[in-house]
């Protein structure tokens, strides 16, 4: 039996899928984001989760799943990274009905049309648009995303697109226009969010010993981060027209 290594869950979350949601949170990670809060997060830790005792303990939250559509979210760090676990349990918890979603920047290690099936809603994270800024952004190419993301549209499975805004990197209209351009060639695009960025992680680099990528760089001015929406949105309405 495949063994997973998970770093926390978190019960009745409401951010990262639709209706209450338990999100359980694997680590280990390929990409070194320079804006990533949860560097802890990037090495796989003990192996302290069955398929079966993960499905138990999200099984305790399933009446409150029916009453308002919820279910199971895969975050990370990588869950794609832990395919032997990640697929077992998704295999029971769909015989128990769970709707499942799964929280990915789609850098794993592959197998990815066998997962898929199982997954009811992909939350994409978006790095970068070009091949230059992903690589200098995320330490690693872009190519196994954009395989990842082209079979989530060959098997037509429901996208939330999320996009962190980092001051000075991509915090300008022509970036929006572009991510818009992007967006508007996506099917089953069911959300698209903005993330400011944000400063909160630099406490954990610290105690880490690892230098922070962005030191200096100031959080993301949420009123301006709200007009970048604007225009994005904007853009995704008049590319349909």
């Amino acid at each position: 039996m495949a063994l997973g290594s998970i770093a926390s869950i978190e019960t009745f979350g409401l951010v990262d899928g639709p209706g209450i949601r338990t999100v359980v949170f694997l680590s280990g990670c390929k990409l070194r984001c320079k804006y990533c809060h949860n560097p802890e997060m990037w090495k796989k830790g003990k192996e302290n989760y069955t398929p079966e005792e993960l499905v138990k303990k999200v099984l305790r939250s399933k009446p409150y799943f029916k009453r308002n559509h919820g279910g199971v979210t895969f975050s990370g760090g990588e869950p794609l990274l832990q395919m032997d676990f990640l697929l077992e349990t998704c295999k029971r918890l769909k015989e128990e009905n769970i709707h499942i979603a799964l929280d990915t920047c789609g850098v794993g290690n592959g197998r990815y049309e066998e997962i898929l099936p199982y997954i009811d809603l992909v939350i994409f994270d978006i790095k970068a648009l070009n091949p230059k800024d992903y690589q200098e952004l995320t330490g690693r190419p872009v190519d196994e995303s954009l395989k990842f993301l082209s079979l989530c549209q060959k098997m037509k499975k429901p996208l939330w697109i999320r996009q962190v805004v980092v001051p000075g990197w991509n915090d300008r209209e022509e970036y929006m226009i572009a991510l818009g351009e992007f967006i508007s060639k996506l099917d089953c695009v069911e959300k698209v969010e903005l993330l400011p960025y944000h400063t909160l992680g630099i406490e954990k680099y610290k105690k880490l010993g690892i230098p922070y990528p962005l030191e200096g760089v100031p959080a993301m001015d949420k009123e301006a981060c709200d007009e970048l929406t604007k225009i994005l949105f904007h853009h995704l309405k008049t590319s349909k027209e």
